[in-house]
């Protein structure tokens, strides 16, 4: 095998001398003795006088094949250290490093594998790898069997692997993968640079088999490795040599197609700007369909992991050159595309449209004045239909990435005429994507300095639009006394003084019908009064339960049309208040007006979701137990005669007599210190249905100004998540279990939503559900649906792309495994539900939902030891005695904790 893998020689005629010594060695490697070094040296000696291992025919290599390989079997006695070796590193390259690792994977060789390893690091040392690819470049290489040289490029690619393998793990660090391929480019620049020289010199020689070496390894996932040598040293070579361009663009240009995309990516990656890039790949775009479709397709748009100098170095090169700026013109069309498409707003993640927004905006930066000019239609209508898109997002992000790509856009077609302007705030998103309009220093070129002076002084000028210098000479300079002449006038009289006026405040109303008749009115000198009465509505509602509940309706009406006439602070947050403590007051006419004015017509989306909001708040704080009674503690002192101050002598008295009464009793047992809690009733258990159920009728009835299954995506979010805190806050009430089947059939019929929003908000229903309906009614009244939903959520991790939805569907399911997929015989026996008292809450931690308290009779450690299986599984801490999401040594109340008393209150 190591004859047939080793590379023809240049066919020169046979040496007789060299032949016989060949043989001669052979024979004395089968009888060892004081013979064999001569014979070895002499074996070496007439390698030299031959003229060196590039001077070897066929027949010469085969015969040195044979004794390599009789010298590789025989007993260490019949090889004399260090000569042996020589022998190795002073043969054909080619030949001694297939005949090494023919030796190092065969269990016959009689060299132990640790001496083929020395070896071969000696070969690697001395620089015989480069004399290796060399070999195989030259013309007569090239002419024999491909097969053979595509088994030398995999043991030349994977000789870290072999060596590993053989060594198990314990190799040399020169074979350490970070070592080697280094090691490896020092060999690719050392081949190129004698195929530079040849060149020069009008002698012929292939760069394939270097090719297929950088592809392999690139291909391998060691680019950074091999290309971060290449790169700087290629850089340096192309700057002012043509001949060095043409290796670098015939190197990437013979690399085969299945690696020419890990090739592409580590170049784009390697190179520290995008005129050195262009530099080092010519126009392989434009010649190599493979590697058109990776920079213009892949790259852009099925990927969007790169950073956003990759963007710069990829979208700069095609802008260089004239014959790749068409391809950076259908680059942008087809980005647009993309980011115009209502489907791909919604359905792909927000950094993917981070990105795409990022590469448009690279694109325009490049883009020249008739390039725009012929493509202005097209870019405003994909502006137009892009915007549209991004604004009916329900995520802040998309929008405001909409609005600023817009602004780009806009800015770009219409550079004299008015813009689109949006407000939005700023944060470093938004000033990093405004700041890729404006091409890198290193595209800006002075002609005057020299190349390392020119980059030192395009990185150190600033970037001055036209605009900026027109206006900064078209202003003139005033002259002092012209601007002295034209001070006012009245700057000479003498201000009045007013330290000592007081603001005259206005009596707030003290009743409820003056309020609204106040807030009704339209006078404009009673706008101080207005504002002192939403400032004080909410308190005044809060005190006149009765007198509010005679015009709640009425209230709420004014409340939910009322605007703000002049600039309060809080303005928003006084409103909702003050509709929050009016339909807490009178919650069930309130509630039927809200949730009716919520289907009705003539409301703006922004009143919609005010309603839902307040509805929420309002549920919230019905729900919250309220505790009027005393709380008593075991260990209270009681009244005692209250004594006047002594001297200080009697300081301390009681101290001392309480030591001397505990040192003198005896204890037998010390009970629990308990905080006794006073129950209330939840009012919400009585409204639940008047929230929910209303809410949950009319949402598949388009109006004509409010669809929420069409554009209102937005409303239908907010519904939602609207749904789950009211279906959370209904636990223990009457209507929890009907609440409980109509959501589960509303989740159903919007379960493949579109929106992430809204399949969020799902999540969050199911986990609610599961949560505050009992488990036996559950069980008795929704089992297919349960099944069903099993299934689809099994699904979501496979169908929905945002991280949080994967979250919230895993957090869903762990409650349903844990909850309801246990074997008939295994639910009869699970502490769940043989100990009723146990608070299914405890089991999930709904985020952003309002915290409660929950009365805690159970004591079974049984089902308590179980939920802590449950956790532990699912990668979360839990107290168990106590039920709290942190682990037993952050619990304050473990220390008094005992196995036959009752646990403290639950708090989640």
């Amino acid at each position: 095998m190591a004859s047939a893998l080793a590379p023809p020689g240049p066919g020169l005629a046979l040496d007789k001398g060299l032949e016989l010594v060949l043989r001669e060695a052979v024979a004395a490697l089968g009888r060892p003795g004081e013979g064999l070094v001569a014979a070895l040296g002499a074996v070496r000696a007439a390698l030299a006088a031959a003229g060196g291992p590039a001077a070897l025919g066929e027949r010469e290599r085969a015969l040195f094949g044979a004794f390599l390989r009789r010298l590789v079997r025989a007993p260490g006695a019949a090889r004399p250290e260090g000569l042996w070796q020589r022998c190795f590193l002073e043969g054909p390259p080619g030949l001694v490093f297939c005949v090494l690792l023919e030796a190092l994977g065969s269990a016959g060789s009689g060299l132990d594998p640790r001496e083929v390893v020395g070896v071969l690091e000696q070969f690697l040392q001395q620089g015989r790898l480069s004399a290796l690819l060399w070999e195989v470049c030259q013309p007569q290489a090239q002419a024999g069997c491909l097969e053979l040289q595509g088994t030398l490029l995999n043991t030349i690619v994977c000789l870290p692997e072999h060596v590993s393998n053989k060594l198990q793990g314990k190799n040399p660090p020169v074979f350490f993968p970070q070592n080697y391929f280094p090691l490896l480019g020092d060999a690719v620049l050392q081949v190129l640079e004698k195929i530079s020289d040849s060149l020069r010199g009008g002698l012929d020689c292939s760069i394939s088999f270097v090719s297929h070496v950088l592809g392999k390894v690139c291909v391998h996932g060691r680019q950074k490795e091999i290309l971060g040598v290449l790169v700087p040293r290629l850089t340096d070579l192309t700057k002012s040599d043509c001949i060095w361009q043409r290796i670098c663009w015939q190197l990437v240009e013979c690399v085969p197609d299945r690696w020419m995309e890990a090739v592409v990516l580590g170049f784009v990656q390697s190179a520290p700007g995008a005129d050195v890039l262009s530099r080092l790949l010519g126009n392989l775009v434009v010649k190599n369909k493979k590697a058109q479709f990776v920079v213009t397709q892949k790259m852009l748009l099925l990927q969007y992991g790169h950073t956003t100098a990759v963007l710069q170095n990829l979208l700069g090169y095609l802008s260089l050159d004239s014959v790749r700026r068409t391809l950076l013109l259908r680059v942008l069309q087809e980005l647009l595309e993309t980011w115009s498409s209502s489907s791909a707003v919604k359905h792909s993640p927000a950094e993917q449209q981070l990105y795409i927004s990022k590469a448009i905006l690279i694109c325009l930066s490049h883009l020249k004045e008739p390039e725009i000019a012929s493509c202005r239609q097209e870019l405003l209508t994909s502006m137009m239909e892009g915007v549209k898109c991004h604004l009916e997002s329900s995520l802040p992000q998309l929008r405001r990435l909409g609005m600023v790509v817009a602004e780009s856009i806009s800015l770009s077609i219409n550079t004299e005429g008015p813009v689109l302007k949006f407000e939005y705030e700023e944060d470093d998103e938004t000033r990093e994507l405004k700041s890729l309009l404006v091409q890198t220093p290193s595209f800006c070129v002075v002609p005057s300095l020299p190349d390392d002076e020119s980059e030192k002084a395009g990185a150190a000028l600033p970037l001055v639009p036209e605009s900026n210098e027109k206006s900064s000479t078209a202003a003139p300079v005033m002259p002092d006394e012209e601007s002295d002449a034209e001070l006012d006038s009245d700057d000479d009289l003498i201000p009045y003084d007013m330290s000592e006026d007081k603001e005259l405040k206005i009596k707030a109303p003290v009743y409820i019908r003056d309020c609204i008749e106040v807030l009704t009115g339209s006078r404009s000198e009673d706008v101080d009064k207005w504002e002192a009465t939403i400032k004080a509505l909410e308190s005044l509602v809060r005190r006149n339960p009765a007198a509010t509940r005679e015009v709640s309706v009425e209230l709420a009406k004014i409340l939910l049309h009322l605007e703000e006439k002049s600039c309060i602070e809080g303005f928003v947050a006084l409103r909702q208040r003050a509709q929050v403590a009016v339909l807490t007051t009178d919650p069930i006419p309130v509630a039927e007006y809200l949730t009716s004015q919520f289907y009705s017509l003539n409301y703006s989306l922004r009143q919609r979701m005010d309603i839902l909001d307040v509805l929420v708040l309002a549920a919230q704080e019905l729900s919250c137990p309220k505790f009027h009674g005393k709380t008593t503690h075991s260990d209270v002192q009681k009244p005692c005669i209250q004594l006047p101050p002594a001297s200080d002598s009697s300081k301390g008295w009681r101290r001392i007599v309480d030591e001397r009464i505990k040192s003198k009793t005896r204890r037998f047992d010390r009970g629990q210190s308990r905080v006794e809690l006073a129950s209330h009733p939840n009012k919400f258990s009585s409204v639940a249905g008047y929230f929910f159920f209303p809410l949950i009728q009319h949402f598949d009835r388009p109006l004509t100004t409010f669809d929420l299954l069409g554009e209102d995506h937005l409303v239908l979010g907010r519904l939602v998540h609207t749904l789950a805190v009211l279906m959370y806050l209904a636990v223990n009430t009457v209507a929890v279990t009907a609440m409980g089947k109509a959501l589960l059939e509303f989740v159903w019929a919007l379960r493949f939503h579109t929106d992430s929003y809204v399949r969020q908000g799902l999540l969050s229903c199911i986990s609610s559900l599961l949560l505050s309906v009992p488990t036996e009614r559950m069980l008795a009244d929704m089992t297919e649906e349960l099944l069903e939903t099993q299934s689809w959520l099994g699904a979501c991790p496979m169908t929905d792309c945002w991280p949080f939805n994967l979250l919230a569907a895993d957090l869903a399911l762990s409650a349903y495994w844990m909850l309801w997929d246990l074997p008939a015989a295994e639910r009869e026996e699970n502490p769940l539900w043989t100990c009723p008292s146990l608070p299914l809450v405890a089991l999930l931690d709904l985020p952003q939902l309002p915290l409660r308290e929950f009365p805690t009779p159970c004591k079974c450690s049984a089902a308590m030891s179980w939920v802590s299986e449950v956790y532990v599984r699912t990668n979360r801490t839990l107290c168990v005695p106590h039920r709290c999401l942190v682990p037993p040594m952050q619990c304050q109340q473990c220390q008094v904790h005992t196995g036959g008393t009752e646990t403290a209150p639950i708090v989640l």
